[in-house]
């Protein structure tokens, strides 16, 4: 069962996606919060999965809920919800550590595959939309030297993951271009993100992006 909690100052947002994640298999929420200092003290409280995550909320926005709740012992998934398609909130979100955003608009199905994914330690980013995002924010003029220092604990097999991660590939779309199983990718991937020192595979797109290994 994946324990979830929904964050967002709305009460008619909340009871929405509460109701929509509830008639979900597989899917419970134990916790719904207001705000976002309200979030933390309860991803503290409760053993929470995934956590959908407003980003505008009173005392704490979601970016900095967000950065608490990755800071925790045993970190649940966040994925932002927005109004506002490639906000730069919302970049900052992920940079905090997000696993990935969603528009508050999105079909029902999209949301509850959204828990599912990120549940599963992938990231909720469309391919198109990671890159938009990543480009339009994340600008670099030369690889920095601290990225390209992680980049080289990676082997060339690793590093070939990576480039096609950072372009917003699944661990299938991986598997059947590197032609291995998508528990191979998946053990890549687990390395990787340990070797760059990032939570999540956005974090890991960043710091490649940040190395030159894709442009």
């Amino acid at each position: 069962m994946i324990r979830t909690l929904v964050a967002d100052d709305d009460s008619l947002v909340r009871l929405a996606l509460t109701d929509i994640l509830g008639d979900a298999p597989g899917i419970t929420v134990v916790a719904e919060a207001a705000d976002g200092a309200e979030a933390a003290a309860l991803a503290r409280a409760h053993r929470i999965d995934v956590a959908l995550m407003d980003i505008r909320m009173p005392r704490l926005d979601g970016i900095a809920a967000t950065e608490r709740l990755r800071g925790l012992p045993q970190p649940p998934e966040v994925v932002v919800l927005t109004t506002f398609d490639l906000d730069q909130y919302v970049y900052d979100a992920l940079t905090a550590g997000a696993s990935g955003f969603l528009l508050k608009d999105s079909d029902p199905a999209e949301i509850i595959r959204a828990v599912r994914v990120v549940a599963e330690g992938q990231a909720m980013l469309h391919p198109t939309a990671a890159r938009r995002l990543i480009d339009r924010y994340h600008h670099t003029t030369r690889a920095t030297p601290q990225a390209h220092s992680r980049i080289e604990r990676l082997t060339p097999r690793e590093t070939e993951v990576l480039a096609l991660l950072a372009d917003g590939a699944s661990n299938a779309e991986i598997a059947g271009a590197l032609s291995m199983r998508e528990s191979t990718v998946k053990a890549h991937v687990s390395r990787i993100l340990a070797a760059l020192e990032v939570g999540n595979r956005v974090q890991a797109a960043l710091c490649a992006r940040d190395a030159g290994v894709v442009g």
